[in-house]
């Protein structure tokens, strides 16, 4: 198995949104924020060639939003999936399977991109299979008022026509390495990827712990839809995670890509920060 970490720019949102009820001379130490209050996070995507797959999750924004929605993110960075996917060694083609966490737009909006004279748009992996859970694709469909801003038409239909879509339920197994399970506190029906390597278990977090300042209990992230059944799963994930030593692998801390945990007199907390260069190229103890 081989497997990248890909950047594919970073954007930003306001820091009382990202940690809920915390108050900000709390966060702020831990997580900064500008002088508008608004917090730079990353958009990474993990890449897995195992066998004859080429396993990709997520696909950060894209581009193919307009002016008027993208300037409400302030999109940073030069980083893009394209180019990233170029550095690892593969094109866009080259990917068999697409496995979405969820259908936010800062999740899943690189995977739909413009037609060569952008009349309409497309796939942006055209021989993938689009991997989606069945419970977040029909909760899409009938999203709840404050949920509906993340769904974008332009995001969804392309893939819904494209005869790529392939819906799956709790504990589906892409590969016999990988194993998505279901959370629903941040949105019903989120995937998150447990991964077998070597001797670890990756744990790609996406929305159930944006960030390392999430990891403590009481620090939900405002645009979970349901934050205390967010509370329970988190506390039942930390102490799963904790007790089996899993690597935390974060889709949006611009600061620490990767963390095991550990407990201290004030609850579980990151421990062990590191870049995940170093589980791929360094032999890690």
């Amino acid at each position: 198995m081989k497997i990248h970490l890909l950047k594919t720019g970073n954007f930003m949102l306001d820091g009382g949104a990202m940690f809920g009820v915390v108050p900000k001379t709390l966060w702020s130490r831990v997580y900064p924020a500008n002088e508008l209050n608004l917090c730079n996070l990353s958009l990474r995507c993990l890449l897995v060639e195992t066998g004859n797959r080429l396993l990709l999750f997520n696909a950060g924004i894209g581009n193919k939003q307009d002016e008027k929605f993208l300037r409400h993110y302030y999109l940073n960075g030069d980083d893009t999936l394209e180019k990233s996917l170029s550095n690892a060694g593969y094109r866009k083609e080259d990917v068999t399977d697409l496995i979405l966490t969820h259908l936010h737009f800062d999740h899943c909006g690189g995977a739909v991109e413009y037609n060569h004279d952008k009349t309409a748009f497309q796939t942006t992996f055209p021989n993938a299979v689009y991997h989606v859970s069945k419970s977040q694709w029909d909760w899409m469909l009938n999203p709840n008022r404050r949920e509906k801003v993340s769904f974008l038409k332009e995001n969804i239909e392309p893939i819904a026509v494209s005869g790529q879509l392939k819906l799956f339920e709790n504990n589906f197994s892409p590969v016999p390495e990988i194993t998505l399970r279901l959370y629903n506190g941040h949105s019903t029906g989120m995937a998150v990827p447990f991964i077998k390597y070597n001797d670890m278990t990756l744990v790609y977090t996406t929305d159930l712990l944006p960030t390392t300042a999430n990891i403590p209990l009481s620090w939900v992230c405002g645009f979970d839809t349901q934050p205390l059944l967010s509370l329970t799963e988190h506390e039942e994930f930390l102490n799963e995670a904790l007790a089996h030593d899993y690597v935390l692998v974060f889709e949006h801390d611009l600061y620490t890509e990767c963390c095991r945990l550990e407990m201290t007199e004030k609850g579980i907390r990151g421990n062990k920060s590191f870049n995940f260069k170093q589980i791929v190229e360094i032999p890690f103890q």
